[in-house]
């Protein structure tokens, strides 16, 4: 065993890991990472097909984000936002602003119905996805009690959705598995129904070899049933502050995505009730859902899943990729209507009594500014929406297996969901650890991702050529066959 390796078991606690299994046999101990390849410490190669758990975007070591980390630390790595500004801070957050306005002629559709009202203005920095959630979960819960009166404003999520590992993130989240030790400690939030299509009790459809969500066949149940819980929550008295949503695919939940239309509706809804939205688009978020129509020209794809709907949230949560996956940073987008709430004289304490020592942090600011350039780049567009295509096209092959249920795909990322039958649509048992066994198979032919689940991860960096993007696809089918065979 690699002394790196000893020294992992000998130390170090991994998060979401079973520490007892851990310990079983030699973790892979990365040490060398270039675009969407990674070196372990014996010298094998890997494809990074989960994009370092959703972070990477553009792939390791790229050129331009390199220049410009190296450009910041000749100046300055980090100073305090307490009090003080600083220029990369400055300009990333009048930048973001900019990237989260839709697109003219779609914001105009939607603005009859007020989900596409708003204007995000206002950027709060932080450390990953969680804080941001958290951010947002204390403006909008200070914000609503100040505008609404509402003495103790109350939370809408949807079913499986997770929001992070903060005790408000996670009162938001609906996983039994990750959340139900620490339900002492939490405030309650509702949650409704996942539109789920694979095995939504409204589709009457048949299981066939497609994603599920083209061949459902349904009336919109799932957005009456949401339409019921506000109807309660109306007549029993202050309705909700917020409804947290996961835009186009709800991660952590399975890579659930969901059907075109449903995010509208439901926004709607909270929207005729007074409600604010709080989009998490920690893994959504900058490009990862699909460039969408009218790729070609500068500026026209949207970074952010929620306008691919003509949704604007009043928070936008972003983390993961906003460095392009190199740095630890966050930040929570808002509107001018929330940021006036906390004005006043200095007596009255309207302060955000929150913050974070890192909060604005240089180094991540100036990747951030790099990797939205890297972002914008007309032919970047093109070529992420070419590699949509030779993932689509690469998946088919899948589908002669009669283990896979339902794959699910937005853009660049891809769920795969494993079952005994797809005919029956029957699931494993997650004693079976099918999900972990087709991920080390994967493993032992080059290619690392994580699965949730019986449910395989594919989201490649944007960097990938269309072999290695297929060459992913082939080592989960040969996976799949070597463990379910």
């Amino acid at each position: 065993m690699h002394s790196l390796a000893q020294l992992d078991r000998r130390f170090v606690w991994h998060p979401f890991t079973q520490m007892q299994d851990w310990g079983r046999s030699e973790p892979v101990v990365i040490v060398e990472g270039r675009g969407a390849v990674l070196v372990d410490a014996h010298g094998r190669s890997y494809l990074d097909a989960n994009a370092s758990i959703w972070t990477n975007l553009h792939g390791h070591r790229h050129p331009r984000i390199n220049a410009a980390i190296r450009r910041q630390l000749n100046r300055i790595a980090h100073s305090s936002a307490l009090g003080l500004a600083n220029e990369p801070a400055s300009l990333l957050a009048a930048e973001l602003v900019r990237v989260a306005q839709p697109k003219r002629s779609r914001a105009k559709g939607s603005d009859a119905s007020g989900v596409g009202s708003r204007k995000l203005e206002k950027v709060f920095f932080s450390d990953d996805g969680s804080t941001a959630l958290e951010v947002a979960l204390k403006l909008a819960w200070e914000t609503t009690r100040r505008t609404r009166g509402d003495k103790v404003p109350r939370f809408l999520g949807v079913q499986g959705a997770y929001h992070g590992d903060t005790v408000g993130a996670v009162s938001l989240g609906h996983i039994d598995l990750f959340h139900k030790a620490f339900g002492g400690m939490l405030f309650r939030s509702d949650a409704v129904m996942s539109p789920y299509c694979y095995r939504c009790p409204f589709n009457r459809a048949q299981p066939e070899r497609a994603d599920a969500r083209t061949y459902r066949r349904c009336g919109w149940e799932c957005v009456g049933k949401v339409e019921k819980v506000w109807d309660r929550a109306r007549r029993r008295g202050p309705g909700y502050a917020a409804f947290v949503y996961e835009p186009r695919m709800q991660g952590a939940a399975g890579m659930i995505a969901q059907p075109r239309g449903w995010l509208e509706r439901v926004a709607g809804l909270a929207r005729s009730q007074g409600a604010l939205l709080i989009a998490d688009e920690v893994m959504t978020g900058f490009g990862r859902t699909g460039v969408g129509e009218n790729s070609g020209r500068r500026g026209e794809a949207p970074l952010f899943a929620s306008l691919h709907e003509g949704v604007i949230p009043d928070f936008l949560c972003v983390a993961k990729g906003l460095t392009g996956g190199y740095l630890p940073m966050a930040a929570t987008l808002t509107t001018r209507s929330v940021f006036d709430a906390f004005l006043g004289e200095y007596e009255a304490f309207r302060t955000f009594f929150h913050g974070h020592s890192f909060t604005g942090n240089q180094l991540g600011a100036s990747a951030s500014l790099a990797s939205l350039e890297l972002l914008r780049d007309p032919q970047g567009v093109r070529r992420r929406g070419e590699l949509e295509g030779v993932l689509a096209d690469a998946l088919k092959q899948l589908w002669r297996f009669p283990q896979v249920g339902d794959i699910r795909q937005e853009g660049l990322v891809v769920g795969v969901e494993l079952v005994r039958d797809w005919k029956t649509r029957a699931p494993f048992d997650l004693k079976e650890r099918v999900g972990f066994r087709v991920c080390e198979a994967m493993a032992k032919r080059g290619v690392l991702t994580r699965p949730i689940g019986s449910v395989i991860v594919l989201m490649p960096p944007y960097c990938m050529t269309s072999a290695q993007v297929r060459r992913c696809v082939t080592a989960l089918a040969e996976s799949v066959e070597e463990v379910l065979a």
